[in-house]
C-alpha cells in the first residue's frame, strides 16, 4: 500500500511540473536562463534549510558532513540536467529535446542494475518501452537529423537518470527535507556562478524581476514546483523503485501539453495524443504487471556503504 501511495504522490508531483512548464516557458522568454534558475532553487534552498534548522531532529541531520555530501552529489546532477538541456536547446528543436530528455526513462533500470543492484521485472521493462515509444510519438516533429544539441540533450537525460538512482540509493538514509534543501540550495549555488560569468543576464533580471509573468513563475515554481514537489520526490521515493518513479516522471511532458492545450489553446496533435496515451499505458502497466517490490532501501543499503537526493 505505501508503494502505491508513494507512487500516486509522485505523479501528483510530475503534474506540477508539467502544468508549470508553461510558466517557466514564458517566464525565461523575459529573464535569462541561469538567473531564474540561480533565484529559483536559491530562495527555495535557503528556505528549506532554515526550516529543517527549525526542527530539532532535522537541525541535528543539517550538520551531518555525510548528508551534505550526498545532497551535493543530487544537486550537481540535478544541475546538469538543467544546464546540458538549456545549452542542448540553443543547437536542436524543443520536440527532440523533450524525446532525448524522456529517454531518461530507459537509462534509470540500467543505471539501477549498476548501482543499485535493482534489476526491474519484464513487465517493468515492457511499460519502459511502452512509454518511450509514446515519448516519440508525442515529441517527434519531423527530426532534422542528429546534431550537437542532441548529444547536449543526451547528456541531460545521464544526468537526470543519474539524479533520480541516487534519490534511490540516498533517501533512506537521511531526513528527506535537510537533504533536498542542500541539493536544491547547491543548483541555486551552481546556476548563479554560470550567470555571473557574464553579467548582462543579471542586469536584465534585475530589470524584468517584478514583471507579473516573472515574478508569478517565480514564486509559484519556487512554492510549489521546487520546495514541495522535491521535498516529495526524497520523502516518498524511498517506497518505490528507481525505474518505476522514472515511468512517473515520464507523465510530465504529458501534463505540459495538456496543460498547453487547456490554458494556452494551444493545438494537440493526432500523435502527440497516441504519444500520451502510450506513456500513460506503459505506466499502468508497470504498476499493475509489477512484481512485488523487493526493498530498495536494504538494496541500496547493503549495496553501497554511503549516502543520497532528488526537474
Amino acid at each position: 500500500m505505501k508503494r502505491y501511495i508513494a507512487d500516486a504522490l509522485l505523479l501528483a508531483v510530475t503534474f506540477v511540473w508539467g502544468a508549470t512548464f508553461i510558466l517557466v516557458q514564458d517566464a525565461i522568454s523575459v529573464i535569462p536562463v541561469f538567473p531564474f534558475l540561480a533565484i529559483r532553487f536559491g530562495l527555495a534552498g535557503l528556505l528549506m534549510l532554515a526550516v529543517s534548522f527549525m526542527h530539532p531532529a532535522w537541525r541535528r541531520a543539517v550538520v551531518s558532513l555525510r548528508l551534505w555530501l550526498s545532497g551535493l552529489a543530487l544537486g550537481v546532477w540535478l544541475f546538469a540536467g538543467y544546464a546540458f538541456q538549456t545549452l542542448g536547446l540553443l543547437y536542436t528543436s524543443a520536440a527532440q529535446a523533450g524525446f532525448i530528455t524522456g529517454l531518461s526513462v530507459v537509462l534509470v533500470p540500467l543505471f539501477a542494475i549498476v548501482l543499485l543492484r535493482q534489476k526491474p521485472g519484464r513487465s517493468t521493462w515492457f511499460g519502459v518501452a511502452i512509454a518511450t515509444v509514446g515519448l516519440f510519438l508525442l515529441s517527434y516533429h519531423k527530426s532534422t537529423g542528429i546534431n550537437r544539441g542532441d548529444a547536449l540533450v543526451f547528456l541531460c537525460a545521464v544526468s537526470f537518470a543519474l539524479q533520480i538512482v541516487l534519490v534511490g540509493r540516498y533517501a533512506p538514509k537521511f531526513s528527506a527535507l535537510p537533504l533536498a534543501s542542500v541539493q536544491i540550495l547547491t543548483v541555486g549555488v551552481l546556476s548563479a556562478a554560470i550567470a555571473v560569468v557574464h553579467p548582462a543576464p543579471w542586469r536584465q533580471a534585475a530589470q524584468t524581476l517584478m514583471t507579473p509573468v516573472v515574478f508569478n513563475a517565480l514564486w509559484i515554481c519556487i512554492l510549489f514546483a521546487t520546495v514541495i514537489a522535491y521535498f516529495a520526490q526524497t520523502a516518498f521515493q524511498k517506497f518505490t523503485t528507481p525505474t518505476r518513479t522514472a515511468l512517473i516522471f515520464a507523465m510530465e511532458p504529458v501534463f505540459a501539453a495538456l496543460t498547453a492545450y487547456l490554458w494556452a489553446g494551444q493545438s494537440l496533435s493526432l500523435s502527440a495524443v497516441y504519444g500520451c496515451t502510450l506513456i500513460l499505458l506503459g505506466m499502468l502497466v508497470a504498476e499493475i504487471k509489477g512484481p512485488k517490490r523487493v526493498v530498495p532501501d536494504a538494496i541500496a543499503v547493503n549495496a553501497l556503504s554511503e549516502n543520497n537526493h532528488d526537474v
